[in-house]
Protein backbone atom coordinates (compact mmCIF):
# COMPACT_ATOMS: atom_id res chain seq x y z
CA UNK A 1 0.00 0.00 0.00
CA UNK A 2 1.32 3.42 -0.91
CA UNK A 3 1.60 6.30 1.51
CA UNK A 4 -0.91 9.13 0.99
CA UNK A 5 0.53 12.01 -0.98
CA UNK A 6 -0.23 15.68 -0.73
CA UNK A 7 -2.97 17.12 -2.93
CA UNK A 8 -1.63 18.83 -6.03
CA UNK A 9 -2.58 22.44 -6.72
CA UNK A 10 -1.84 24.96 -9.41
CA UNK A 11 0.79 27.49 -8.30
CA UNK A 12 -1.82 30.26 -8.09
CA UNK A 13 -3.99 28.10 -5.83
CA UNK A 14 -1.31 27.13 -3.32
CA UNK A 15 -2.03 28.32 0.20
CA UNK A 16 0.56 28.52 2.94
CA UNK A 17 0.37 27.73 6.63
CA UNK A 18 2.79 27.66 9.53
CA UNK A 19 2.71 25.02 12.27
CA UNK A 20 4.32 25.64 15.66
CA UNK A 21 5.57 22.53 17.46
CA UNK A 22 7.34 19.35 16.28
CA UNK A 23 5.74 16.73 18.52
CA UNK A 24 3.14 14.25 17.28
CA UNK A 25 0.40 16.93 17.15
CA UNK A 26 2.56 19.36 15.18
CA UNK A 27 3.92 16.79 12.71
CA UNK A 28 0.54 15.23 11.92
CA UNK A 29 -1.04 18.68 11.59
CA UNK A 30 1.68 19.76 9.16
CA UNK A 31 1.34 16.64 7.01
CA UNK A 32 -2.47 16.77 7.01
CA UNK A 33 -2.30 20.35 5.75
CA UNK A 34 0.15 19.32 3.04
CA UNK A 35 -2.28 16.59 1.98
CA UNK A 36 -4.96 19.30 1.72
CA UNK A 37 -2.80 21.33 -0.66
CA UNK A 38 -0.97 23.68 1.71
CA UNK A 39 2.67 24.68 1.57
CA UNK A 40 3.75 24.32 5.20
CA UNK A 41 6.56 25.65 7.33
CA UNK A 42 7.24 24.13 10.74
CA UNK A 43 8.76 26.05 13.64
CA UNK A 44 9.67 24.50 16.99
CA UNK A 45 11.81 25.38 20.00
CA UNK A 46 13.27 21.87 19.79
CA UNK A 47 13.32 19.06 17.26
CA UNK A 48 10.96 16.08 17.67
CA UNK A 49 13.60 13.91 19.36
CA UNK A 50 13.60 16.27 22.36
CA UNK A 51 9.82 16.57 22.75
CA UNK A 52 7.44 14.83 25.12
CA UNK A 53 6.19 12.79 22.15
CA UNK A 54 9.55 11.06 21.83
CA UNK A 55 9.45 9.80 25.44
CA UNK A 56 6.05 8.11 25.58
CA UNK A 57 4.87 4.54 24.97
CA UNK A 58 2.55 5.76 22.20
CA UNK A 59 -0.03 2.99 22.16
CA UNK A 60 -3.54 3.90 20.99
CA UNK A 61 -5.67 4.41 24.09
CA UNK A 62 -8.14 7.29 24.87
CA UNK A 63 -6.73 8.22 28.28
CA UNK A 64 -7.53 11.34 30.36
CA UNK A 65 -8.80 13.48 27.51
CA UNK A 66 -11.94 15.55 26.98
CA UNK A 67 -14.47 16.35 25.51
CA UNK A 68 -15.51 12.73 25.15
CA UNK A 69 -17.69 12.91 22.04
CA UNK A 70 -15.05 14.73 20.04
CA UNK A 71 -12.04 12.84 21.36
CA UNK A 72 -13.67 9.45 20.76
CA UNK A 73 -14.33 10.51 17.16
CA UNK A 74 -10.75 11.75 16.76
CA UNK A 75 -9.48 8.51 18.26
CA UNK A 76 -11.50 6.44 15.79
CA UNK A 77 -10.18 8.45 12.82
CA UNK A 78 -6.63 8.10 14.15
CA UNK A 79 -7.12 4.35 14.61
CA UNK A 80 -8.07 4.02 10.93
CA UNK A 81 -5.10 6.11 9.79
CA UNK A 82 -2.62 4.11 11.88
CA UNK A 83 -4.17 0.86 10.70
CA UNK A 84 -3.57 1.96 7.12
CA UNK A 85 -0.04 3.17 7.93
CA UNK A 86 0.87 -0.15 9.58
CA UNK A 87 1.33 -1.49 6.04
CA UNK A 88 4.10 0.98 5.16
CA UNK A 89 5.04 3.49 7.90
CA UNK A 90 8.12 2.89 10.03
CA UNK A 91 7.33 2.07 13.64
CA UNK A 92 3.57 1.55 13.21
CA UNK A 93 2.01 -1.83 13.98
CA UNK A 94 -1.16 -3.34 15.37
CA UNK A 95 -0.79 -5.13 18.72
CA UNK A 96 -3.20 -6.91 21.10
CA UNK A 97 -3.81 -4.68 24.11
CA UNK A 98 -5.77 -5.40 27.32
CA UNK A 99 -7.46 -2.51 29.14
CA UNK A 100 -9.17 -2.80 32.52
CA UNK A 101 -12.48 -1.02 33.10
CA UNK A 102 -15.19 -0.50 35.71
CA UNK A 103 -18.35 0.26 33.72
CA UNK A 104 -18.65 -0.73 30.06
CA UNK A 105 -21.18 2.06 29.45
CA UNK A 106 -18.43 4.58 30.18
CA UNK A 107 -16.07 3.12 27.57
CA UNK A 108 -17.44 5.25 24.72
CA UNK A 109 -14.37 4.70 22.55
CA UNK A 110 -15.49 1.09 21.99
CA UNK A 111 -18.54 2.30 20.03
CA UNK A 112 -16.35 4.12 17.53
CA UNK A 113 -14.43 1.04 16.41
CA UNK A 114 -15.53 -1.58 13.91
CA UNK A 115 -17.77 -4.38 15.28
CA UNK A 116 -15.69 -7.34 16.40
CA UNK A 117 -12.61 -5.19 17.01
CA UNK A 118 -13.01 -5.31 20.79
CA UNK A 119 -13.87 -8.30 22.98
CA UNK A 120 -14.24 -9.07 26.67
CA UNK A 121 -11.16 -10.66 28.22
CA UNK A 122 -11.61 -14.11 29.70
CA UNK A 123 -10.75 -14.71 33.36
CA UNK A 124 -7.58 -16.55 32.37
CA UNK A 125 -6.39 -13.53 30.34
CA UNK A 126 -6.72 -11.09 33.24
CA UNK A 127 -3.65 -10.32 35.36
CA UNK A 128 -3.96 -10.88 39.11
CA UNK A 129 -6.13 -8.21 40.70
CA UNK A 130 -7.85 -7.10 37.48
CA UNK A 131 -11.59 -7.78 37.57
CA UNK A 132 -12.68 -6.83 34.04
CA UNK A 133 -10.89 -6.04 30.83
CA UNK A 134 -11.30 -5.45 27.11
CA UNK A 135 -8.89 -6.78 24.49
CA UNK A 136 -8.43 -5.15 21.10
CA UNK A 137 -5.84 -4.99 18.37
CA UNK A 138 -4.76 -1.35 18.59
CA UNK A 139 -2.16 0.80 16.86
CA UNK A 140 1.30 1.18 18.33
CA UNK A 141 3.45 4.02 16.96
CA UNK A 142 6.98 3.71 18.33
CA UNK A 143 8.25 7.30 18.69
CA UNK A 144 11.97 6.62 17.99
CA UNK A 145 10.97 5.20 14.60
CA UNK A 146 7.67 6.91 13.75
CA UNK A 147 8.55 10.53 14.51
CA UNK A 148 11.63 10.50 12.21
CA UNK A 149 9.42 8.88 9.54
CA UNK A 150 6.86 11.68 9.83
CA UNK A 151 9.54 14.37 9.78
CA UNK A 152 11.12 12.92 6.61
CA UNK A 153 7.67 12.69 5.02
CA UNK A 154 7.02 16.33 5.89
CA UNK A 155 10.29 17.42 4.24
CA UNK A 156 9.71 15.20 1.20
CA UNK A 157 6.33 16.89 0.77
CA UNK A 158 8.15 20.22 0.43
CA UNK A 159 7.97 21.28 4.06
CA UNK A 160 10.47 23.63 5.69
CA UNK A 161 11.68 23.41 9.30
CA UNK A 162 13.32 25.95 11.57
CA UNK A 163 14.21 25.99 15.26
CA UNK A 164 12.67 29.03 16.90
CA UNK A 165 10.80 29.86 20.10
CA UNK A 166 7.92 32.31 20.22
CA UNK A 167 6.83 34.24 23.29
CA UNK A 168 3.49 35.78 22.33
CA UNK A 169 0.53 35.23 20.03
CA UNK A 170 1.40 38.56 18.43
CA UNK A 171 4.62 36.96 17.24
CA UNK A 172 2.66 34.06 15.73
CA UNK A 173 0.11 36.29 14.04
CA UNK A 174 2.82 37.95 11.95
CA UNK A 175 4.16 34.67 10.56
CA UNK A 176 1.71 33.58 7.91
CA UNK A 177 -1.83 33.71 6.62
CA UNK A 178 -2.69 30.70 8.77
CA UNK A 179 -0.84 29.59 11.92
CA UNK A 180 -1.47 26.37 13.84
CA UNK A 181 -0.45 26.38 17.50
CA UNK A 182 0.65 22.86 18.51
CA UNK A 183 2.94 23.84 21.36
CA UNK A 184 1.56 21.46 23.99
CA UNK A 185 2.37 22.56 27.54
CA UNK A 186 4.24 25.52 26.09
CA UNK A 187 0.87 27.06 25.24
CA UNK A 188 0.40 27.86 28.92
CA UNK A 189 2.98 30.65 28.63
CA UNK A 190 2.38 31.46 24.96
CA UNK A 191 -1.39 31.90 25.36
CA UNK A 192 -1.59 32.68 29.08
CA UNK A 193 -3.74 29.54 29.36
CA UNK A 194 -3.82 28.72 33.07
CA UNK A 195 -6.26 25.85 32.49
CA UNK A 196 -3.34 24.03 30.88
CA UNK A 197 -1.21 22.23 33.44
CA UNK A 198 1.26 19.34 33.63
CA UNK A 199 0.42 15.72 34.36
CA UNK A 200 3.79 14.24 35.23
CA UNK A 201 4.58 10.86 33.80
CA UNK A 202 7.54 8.69 34.75
CA UNK A 203 8.11 5.48 32.82
CA UNK A 204 10.73 2.77 32.55
CA UNK A 205 12.17 1.55 29.27
CA UNK A 206 13.17 -2.05 29.76
CA UNK A 207 14.40 -5.02 27.78
CA UNK A 208 11.48 -6.65 26.02
CA UNK A 209 9.28 -8.66 28.38
CA UNK A 210 7.43 -11.89 27.68
CA UNK A 211 4.16 -10.53 29.09
CA UNK A 212 1.04 -9.41 27.16
CA UNK A 213 0.66 -5.63 26.82
CA UNK A 214 -1.96 -4.18 29.16
CA UNK A 215 -3.09 -1.05 30.97
CA UNK A 216 -4.94 -0.40 34.22
CA UNK A 217 -5.92 3.29 34.38
CA UNK A 218 -8.67 2.84 36.97
CA UNK A 219 -6.81 3.87 40.11
CA UNK A 220 -6.07 7.60 40.13
CA UNK A 221 -2.39 8.23 40.72
CA UNK A 222 -1.57 4.56 40.21
CA UNK A 223 -1.57 4.17 36.43
CA UNK A 224 -0.03 0.82 35.49
CA UNK A 225 0.82 -0.49 32.02
CA UNK A 226 3.19 -2.54 29.90
CA UNK A 227 3.64 -1.74 26.22
CA UNK A 228 5.72 -4.21 24.27
CA UNK A 229 7.45 -2.59 21.31
CA UNK A 230 9.65 -4.14 18.62
CA UNK A 231 12.91 -3.84 20.60
CA UNK A 232 11.89 -3.01 24.17
CA UNK A 233 9.05 -2.67 26.68
CA UNK A 234 7.66 0.48 28.26
CA UNK A 235 6.51 0.11 31.87
CA UNK A 236 4.41 2.81 33.49
CA UNK A 237 3.74 4.87 35.13
CA UNK A 238 2.62 7.96 36.99
CA UNK A 239 -0.10 10.54 36.34
CA UNK A 240 0.55 13.30 38.89
CA UNK A 241 -1.31 16.50 38.04
CA UNK A 242 0.27 19.93 38.62
CA UNK A 243 3.66 18.31 39.15
CA UNK A 244 6.40 20.19 37.27
CA UNK A 245 9.27 17.93 38.33
CA UNK A 246 11.10 16.65 35.23
CA UNK A 247 13.77 14.82 37.21
CA UNK A 248 13.75 11.05 37.74
CA UNK A 249 12.38 10.03 41.12
CA UNK A 250 13.74 6.71 42.48
CA UNK A 251 10.64 6.40 44.66
CA UNK A 252 8.41 6.45 41.57
CA UNK A 253 10.59 3.82 39.93
CA UNK A 254 10.12 1.59 42.96
CA UNK A 255 6.36 2.22 42.96
CA UNK A 256 6.11 1.25 39.29
CA UNK A 257 7.97 -2.00 39.89
CA UNK A 258 5.89 -2.81 42.98
CA UNK A 259 2.66 -2.31 41.04
CA UNK A 260 3.82 -4.85 38.49
CA UNK A 261 4.12 -7.39 41.27
CA UNK A 262 0.58 -6.57 42.43
CA UNK A 263 -0.59 -7.85 39.03
CA UNK A 264 1.12 -11.16 39.59
CA UNK A 265 4.21 -10.28 37.56
CA UNK A 266 7.12 -11.61 39.56
CA UNK A 267 9.94 -11.42 37.02
CA UNK A 268 12.10 -8.32 37.45
CA UNK A 269 12.40 -6.27 34.26
CA UNK A 270 15.86 -5.27 33.04
CA UNK A 271 15.50 -1.49 33.09
CA UNK A 272 17.44 0.33 30.37
CA UNK A 273 16.49 3.90 31.26
CA UNK A 274 13.99 6.01 33.16
CA UNK A 275 12.06 8.71 31.29
CA UNK A 276 10.07 11.65 32.66
CA UNK A 277 7.67 13.84 30.70
CA UNK A 278 4.99 16.44 31.42
CA UNK A 279 1.73 15.70 29.60
CA UNK A 280 -0.25 18.82 28.57
CA UNK A 281 -3.48 18.35 30.57
CA UNK A 282 -6.54 20.54 30.16
CA UNK A 283 -10.21 20.22 31.06
CA UNK A 284 -10.79 19.91 27.30
CA UNK A 285 -8.55 19.89 24.23
CA UNK A 286 -8.29 23.36 22.77
CA UNK A 287 -9.20 22.88 19.13
CA UNK A 288 -10.43 26.21 17.80
CA UNK A 289 -9.59 29.52 16.19
CA UNK A 290 -8.29 32.22 18.52
CA UNK A 291 -10.85 34.90 19.36
CA UNK A 292 -8.38 37.78 19.18
CA UNK A 293 -6.27 36.41 16.32
CA UNK A 294 -8.77 34.70 13.96
CA UNK A 295 -6.07 33.26 11.68
CA UNK A 296 -4.41 31.36 14.53
CA UNK A 297 -5.82 27.90 15.20
CA UNK A 298 -5.10 26.18 18.53
CA UNK A 299 -4.53 22.43 18.67
CA UNK A 300 -3.17 21.56 22.12
CA UNK A 301 -4.04 20.12 25.54
CA UNK A 302 -4.24 16.42 24.58
CA UNK A 303 -3.18 15.11 27.98
CA UNK A 304 -2.05 11.49 27.90
CA UNK A 305 -3.64 10.73 24.53
CA UNK A 306 -1.67 12.79 22.00
CA UNK A 307 -0.80 9.85 19.75
CA UNK A 308 -4.33 8.45 20.14
CA UNK A 309 -6.12 11.47 18.69
CA UNK A 310 -3.35 13.19 16.68
CA UNK A 311 -4.48 12.15 13.20
CA UNK A 312 -8.14 12.71 14.00
CA UNK A 313 -7.41 16.30 15.01
CA UNK A 314 -5.00 16.85 12.11
CA UNK A 315 -7.34 15.60 9.39
CA UNK A 316 -10.27 17.59 10.79
CA UNK A 317 -8.02 20.65 10.90
CA UNK A 318 -7.26 20.20 7.20
CA UNK A 319 -10.99 20.14 6.41
CA UNK A 320 -11.67 23.20 8.56
CA UNK A 321 -9.03 25.33 6.82
CA UNK A 322 -10.09 24.07 3.41
CA UNK A 323 -13.69 25.13 4.10
CA UNK A 324 -12.52 28.45 5.53
CA UNK A 325 -10.54 29.29 2.41
CA UNK A 326 -13.12 28.05 -0.07
CA UNK A 327 -15.92 29.87 1.76
CA UNK A 328 -18.03 26.74 2.22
Amino acid sequence: MKSPTSTSSKPSEIKSATVIGSGIIGLTSAIALQETGFRVKLYAKEKFGHTLSHKVGAVWFPYTIEPKKKTDRWAAVSYARYQEESAYAEGVSMIPFLNSYKDLSEEEWVKHLQPGTVREASFSELPTGMEKGLIADVPLAEPPRYLPYLFRKFLENGGEFELKKFKTLNDLASLDEWVINCTGLGARELCGDLDLHPMRGQILRAEKMNIPSFADPIRKGALTYIINRSQDSIIGGTDYEDDWNEEQDPKDTQLILERLKSFGIQSSPQVIETLVGLRPKRKAVRFEFDEEFPRIFHNYGHGGAGFTVAWGCALELGKILHRKISGE
